[in-house]
């Protein structure tokens, strides 16, 4: 809901929409809603995306409490998350506004870099975010300006491999299965290399 979801100015309407399928029949089941997911129109793209509408005043409250608002994206800032969920919050803000990526740097052929990142509207989310990870994994990351409306915090391989195990910290955690599936191939080659570099040493 903090990436990927919207609350109405009514006190009582929520909505959930993602490009991915997978992820709102995911927040579908784990809530336990009977609503039909339908296709929505997203921004300003002619596309329509999958979406779970819903009325449900007590949810709707118990957002508001956590620090959740109508028209978040620039405003979203801390919430209040117990300590012992804030594995899975992290996870469920890398499957919907996450990303990460690799490249072989050319002048290095044994290099293999990978960088795990969080985007957002809001540099008081971000900022919150990071220190939040940076109190809980000691890693420090680094905040980017992506674009004139957008706030990207970054963590390079070595912070990637400790952020990625305390978000995965068990093989069946809830998540989208896409971003887990590019993750494992990444550290599957990260490994291999790894394995070859110290085969000719």
């Amino acid at each position: 809901m903090a990436t990927d979801g919207c609350l109405y100015n009514d006190g009582r309407h929520l909505s959930f929409t993602s490009s991915d399928m997978q992820l709102v029949q995911l927040f579908k089941n784990l809530m336990g809603f009977p609503n039909r997911i339908n296709l929505k129109a997203s921004g300003t793209s002619t596309r329509k995306c999958p979406n779970l509408q819903l009325s449900n005043v007590n949810f709707y409250r118990w957002l508001l409490a956590v620090g959740l608002t109508p028209r978040k994206s620039l405003t979203l800032g801390p919430l209040k998350i117990p300590r012992q969920f804030m594995s899975d919050f992290i996870r469920g803000c890398f499957d919907g506004d996450g990303s990460i990526y690799s490249y072989t740097d050319p002048r290095w052929t044994h290099s293999y870099m990978f960088y795990t990142s969080f985007a957002s509207g809001s540099k008081t989310f971000i900022l919150w975010l990071r220190s939040k990870l940076s109190e809980r994994l000691k890693i420090q990351g680094y905040i980017t300006l992506a674009n004139s409306n957008t706030y990207q915090l970054r963590y390079a391989k070595k912070e990637s491999l400790v952020l990625i195990s305390h978000m995965y910290y068990n093989e069946r955690v809830p998540c989208l299965k896409r971003k887990k599936y590019k993750i494992l191939r990444i550290l599957r080659i990260n490994s291999d290399r790894g394995s070859r570099i110290r085969r000719k040493k």
